[in-house]
């Protein structure tokens, strides 16, 4: 079966049964806004690892990216898990019904499941980097200029990113506002504290020095 993906900035999304399931299932399941911002980061990651020189896994890759916010949806909401675990999850529903190898469905586990998780995925299978490389590249603009012009224009013709950091910020908001006792010690916490209403963020050195401890 002939690709029908194109090919920007020199990268491709895999041709292949697993990826093309991934896109169908991403694209019937979850809003524009989600479907194109999780294949940027496919984009954004693969350059970034070119770019870096790391050999990686561009189908491992390209599921961590298209299933990586895939929690925020509202049928997670309820789960009183973090938004990462739950995507996390169902991407290795996914990737089992497929019959992946145990090593790679670990390796896309821990991408989607540590992809809001900085000072640590560097230091992880290049495909776990590059999931949160890809990310933090879309929402943040880190390392912004590692990625020419031309490039990125590219891409964004494909995928556009209209009005994304107010949408992006209130689909964070809606995902994780039911469960907000889920964003303890991580950036998420900041989101809520930004924009939901009543939150208290809860503070670790509180914690400590209230805990059942005597000393």
């Amino acid at each position: 079966m002939a690709t029908t993906e194109p090919t920007v900035a020199g990268v491709r999304v895999p041709d292949t049964g697993i990826a093309r399931a991934a896109t169908e299932l991403i694209r019937d399941t979850t809003p524009d806004l989600i479907y194109h911002h999780s294949r940027r980061v496919f984009w954004f990651g693969s350059l970034l690892g070119r770019n870096r020189g790391l050999s990686f896994d561009p189908e491992l890759l390209y599921v961590g990216a298209m299933f990586h916010d895939v929690g925020l949806g509202e049928p997670y909401r309820s789960s009183g898990r973090r938004f990462e675990v739950d995507g996390a999850d169902e991407a290795r529903r996914f990737l089992r019904s497929h019959d992946v190898p145990e090593d790679s469905v670990r390796r896309v586990w821990t991408s989607i499941a540590l992809h809001t998780t900085r000072g640590v995925t560097e230091f992880m299978e290049p495909e776990v980097a590059l999931v949160h490389t890809g990310v933090v590249y879309d929402v943040l603009g880190l390392g912004y200029d590692d990625i020419g012009e031309a490039e990125r224009a590219e891409i964004i013709r494909l995928h556009p990113r209209p009005d994304f950091k107010k949408n992006i910020l209130r689909a964070f908001t809606e995902g994780m506002a039911p469960r907000p006792e889920t964003t303890y010690g991580t950036i998420n916490a900041d989101v809520l504290e930004r924009f939901s209403q009543g939150f208290r963020r809860d503070d670790f050195v509180d914690a400590v020095e209230h805990s059942a401890w005597p000393e």
